[in-house]
């Protein structure tokens, strides 16, 4: 049996089957469609760097080694509290917990383990546009749970117009939503995915957020500051990985990281990274071609840093009130406990 785990298939993965429900968002036929759309607006969907067995890999190596929630003692710290405020918070026994971007689920475990302690009743809906993250995340939770309370969903949130509906087919009818929104905020663009998030809500929900943050009182100073940390040997790799299984050669052109003033005239400032073609590249997906030339760029990936007053100023734009913030001491993540608006009035 081939391998796409390492040298070794992990035994759950060959003694276990899994349900893992596919959101049509998801469907090869609209992989396909969003992959062409964004290769020839030159602005790369996101979640191709995340979808695949590939893919997760490398941006697990990567997480594992360069988040501060994986290697700061006062950012994992930061999360515990903000894990205790959720959960003193909730006021029902029964709570499903929604990861929106569940990634690996190592934060997720923690928070479902809390909630455990505090006798509370704990089903989980593992939510990413990666099966191989679902499945990590979904792992990661039997440590805790019980299989028949995981409910991993494969699902692309911008486009998936019915989540709530489907959400609400997993929940239990008397649980209240504990929403995790980790590592999501600084990939999409905030006017965006913050009501779409908003939205999903209902009274007596609440989300659990994270935000990277700009370091130190300049703000344009602590974003340049961020940036060499995003340009490193596994970041590349990750973001390189993902051209060259499309046909892009490393010879094709130049990976450049760059902080990006956007969207214009709202102060907001995000690193972004771009490939610079150097020389013409057909790349093919399917029986469609999409030709880039000389000189063009086709934009991978981009992170927003912000401050923790832009956060909660682009939370309550979007119907989100801030009930509660903690900051890591390097100033570089912050989590943001909020709720809908009304619930604070």
């Amino acid at each position: 049996m081939y391998s796409y785990f390492g040298d070794t298939t992990p035994e759950w993965f060959m003694r276990s089957l899994v349900n893992v429900a596919i959101h049509p968002s998801q469907f090869p036929e609209n992989l396909r469609r969003d992959l062409l759309t964004s290769l020839r607006a030159r602005q790369l969907n996101h979640k191709f760097l995340y979808d695949g067995l590939k893919q997760t890999r490398k941006w697990l190596a990567l997480h594992d080694a360069c988040s501060p929630a994986r290697n700061d003692i006062d950012c994992v710290e930061a999360y515990d509290k903000a894990f205790g405020a959720a959960a003193d918070r909730v006021a029902a026994r029964r709570v499903h917990v929604i990861s929106l971007g569940c990634g690996g689920g190592q934060k997720d475990r923690s928070l479902l383990n809390l909630l455990r302690q505090r006798g509370n009743r704990v089903t989980y809906t593992p939510c990413d546009v990666s099966v191989a993250m679902v499945l990590s995340a979904r792992q990661s939770a039997l440590e805790v749970l019980d299989s028949n309370d995981c409910f991993p969903l494969v699902c692309d949130l911008l486009t998936a117009d019915d989540l709530a509906d489907v959400l609400r087919q997993q929940t239990p009818v008397d649980a209240a939503w504990l929403v995790t929104f980790f590592g999501l905020i600084p990939n999409f663009e905030p006017h965006v995915i913050l009501p779409r998030l908003a939205d999903l809500l209902r009274p007596n929900d609440c989300v659990l957020l994270s935000a990277n943050l700009a370091p130190g009182s300049d703000y344009a100073a602590g974003v340049q500051r961020i940036r060499s940390l995003y340009d490193n040997v596994l970041t590349r790799d990750w973001l390189m990985t993902f051209l060259l299984d499309l046909g892009v050669q490393h010879d094709d052109g130049e990976l450049a990281f760059t902080v990006q003033d956007w969207p214009a005239g709202t102060g907001l400032k995000r690193i972004v990274a771009d490939f610079h073609f150097e020389r013409p590249r057909k790349v093919r997906v399917l029986t469609d071609e999409v030709e880039f030339q000389a000189g063009e760029g086709l934009r991978l990936f981009f992170s927003y840093r912000h401050t923790p007053d832009q956060v909660r100023a682009l939370l309550a734009q979007s119907g989100l009130a801030a009930v509660g913030q903690w900051i890591s001491r390097s100033e570089e993540e912050g989590v943001f406990l909020c709720v809908q608006r009304e619930q604070t009035r």
